[in-house]
C-alpha cells in the first residue's frame, strides 16, 4: 500500500478530532464558566533509511539523512483556563470568581467536584446548591426568614433576617486551586474532578493568593472567542480537504502504476 494513503488518513482523522473540539467550543459559547478545549497533535514515528551524519559510499557524510514521516496523531486535549468575561446579573445568589479558584460541591456519591459556574440557589432544606442541585462545600444553610443574602469578596455569607437589624453570618465560602488545572477530569454539568495529573486541591478563602475574589451579582461567561473558533474551523476544513486530495492523488498513482505494468 502506498504509505501516502496511510499518512493522509491520519491527517484526516486529526482534523476530524480538531473539528469536534471546535464544535464543542461553539456549542458552549453561552455556557456559564465553560473553558474552551484545544487539541494537541504530535508526529508519528519516522522511517529512518539513512541516519543523519552517516558515512556514504563516496566518503562523505550525510548532513541530514533520510527520514520519512508516517503522519500525525492526537496526543491530548487541554482545557484553557483563561478567565471568561464577567457578566452582571444583579441576582444575589449569582457569584463570579475573579481568579483561578473553583467552587466546591458534593456529588451524590459523596465525592467532591469543582466548578467555575456560580449560579447558586437555595434548595428545599435551605442549603446553598449549584444549578444541578449539588450542595456547596462547606455547607451553608439559609434561614427561612432571610430577606436578603450578602456574599462578600472574601466569601463571607450573611443574611438579613426579619425582626433583626444586625446581619446574621451564615458561613464562609472557600475556593480550591490546583497546580495543574488542565489535568482535571471534565465530568460535564460544568464540573471537574481531581486527578493525579491535576495535583491535590489547595483550599483557601477568597482573596488568598491566586484563588481570586468573589463577585456577587455576576457570572463568569464562557472564554470561547467565536471569531477565533471560526478561523480555526476554516483552517481545519481546508487542511481536511488537502489531506483528502492526497488520498485521491495517491490512489490515482497506484491505479496508473497497476495499469502501466499490465
Amino acid at each position: 500500500m502506498n504509505p501516502a494513503l496511510w499518512i493522509s488518513k491520519t491527517g484526516v482523522q486529526a482534523q476530524d478530532a480538531k473539528l469536534q473540539a471546535i464544535a464543542n467550543n461553539l456549542a458552549n459559547v453561552n455556557t456559564v464558566g465553560f473553558k474552551r478545549d484545544r487539541v494537541v497533535f504530535e508526529d508519528l514515528f519516522y522511517q529512518v533509511e539513512q541516519q543523519p551524519g552517516a558515512q556514504r559510499d563516496d566518503n562523505t557524510v550525510s548532513p541530514s539523512g533520510v527520514q520519512l514521516g508516517n503522519g500525525t496523531r492526537l496526543v491530548g486535549t487541554q482545557k484553557v483556563f483563561t478567565t471568561g468575561s464577567i457578566q452582571t446579573t444583579s441576582q444575589s445568589l449569582d457569584v463570579a470568581i475573579t481568579g483561578s479558584g473553583f467552587l466546591q460541591v458534593q456529588r451524590p456519591n459523596g465525592d467532591t467536584a469543582y466548578t467555575r459556574a456560580g449560579q447558586l440557589q437555595v434548595n428545599a432544606q435551605g442549603r446553598l446548591v449549584n444549578a444541578q442541585g449539588l450542595p456547596l462545600l462547606p455547607e451553608i444553610t439559609v434561614p427561612a426568614n432571610a430577606t436578603a443574602i450578602t456574599i462578600g469578596e472574601n466569601g463571607l455569607v450573611s443574611a438579613s433576617v426579619s425582626g433583626s437589624t444586625t446581619p446574621t453570618e451564615l458561613g464562609q465560602l472557600t475556593l480550591a486551586n490546583f497546580i495543574n488545572p488542565t489535568g482535571l477530569l471534565a465530568l460535564g454539568d460544568n464540573l471537574y474532578q481531581e486527578t493525579a495529573a491535576s495535583g491535590t486541591a489547595t483550599e483557601g478563602k477568597p482573596g488568598d493568593g491566586a484563588l481570586g475574589k468573589i463577585k456577587q451579582g455576576a457570572l463568569e461567561g464562557s472564554n470561547v472567542q467565536v471569531v477565533e473558533e471560526m478561523v480555526d474551523m476554516i483552517a481545519a476544513q481546508r487542511t481536511y480537504e488537502m489531506n483528502t486530495k492526497v488520498l485521491s492523488a495517491a490512489d490515482n498513482m497506484m491505479q496508473y502504476l497497476s495499469q502501466a505494468v499490465r
